[in-house]
């Protein structure tokens, strides 16, 4: 994704107020061999692609007076009840290096799942996202967790995942639950009396 950004030189709380007036939105690009950059984003456009998961998960191409640098959302802060982005935090990623990032996990096939559909199991989602470790290049939007496989009183774990090449989930030594399946103690017991 393209993101087109202006330089600014004027920072501080008055400077920040007066760019949120005037529909902007200021930010910083930090990492690699190069100082910190003071940058102002379109609030508007900001504001809607944040709806957006591509904008979260993927290497975005920033702009900046025509030169164009690689860099991934860190962080933003949200005004607490406007539609309103108050800053937003942006990295310089280097193509060569791994980087570390969490990736939004999509569950799928839950209704043909034997554990819903026979045994009327409720699936619990433990993670909605995982820290992995791979080359920008091959950083995923997402992670599909495939759920028809799954019986009742089951679980995936984070090593049961399958993952694109080159990519890593980063659990440190521990084999992290994503999906758990129990079955409500009221369907259990209607089973029971049922026999």
């Amino acid at each position: 994704m393209k993101v087109v950004a202006f330089n600014r030189t004027l920072q501080g709380t008055g400077a920040s107020r007066r760019l949120r007036k005037a529909g902007q939105t200021p930010g910083i690009i930090y990492g690699g061999t190069e100082a910190p950059a003071l940058i102002a984003l379109d609030g508007n456009a900001l504001y809607h692609a944040l709806k957006k998961e591509a904008f979260h998960g993927s290497v975005l191409d920033l702009e900046i007076d025509g030169k164009t640098q690689q860099v991934l959302l860190r962080d933003f802060q949200m005004h607490a009840f406007k539609q309103l982005v108050l800053h937003a935090d942006f990295q310089r990623v280097d193509t060569s290096k791994a980087i570390h990032t969490k990736v939004t996990l999509h569950f799928v096939n839950a209704e043909v799942s034997p554990a819903v559909k026979l045994s009327g199991a409720i699936v619990s989602h433990v993670l909605n996202e995982v820290e992995v470790s791979c080359l920008p290049g091959q950083l995923p939007e997402f992670i599909e967790v495939d759920l028809s496989k799954l019986e009742a009183g089951q679980s995936i774990h984070t090593g049961d995942l399958v993952l694109p090449e080159g990519v890593t989930v980063l659990t440190h030594g521990q084999n992290l639950t994503i999906v758990t399946t129990s079955i409500p103690r009221g369907a259990a017991t209607a089973e029971t009396a049922a026999e």
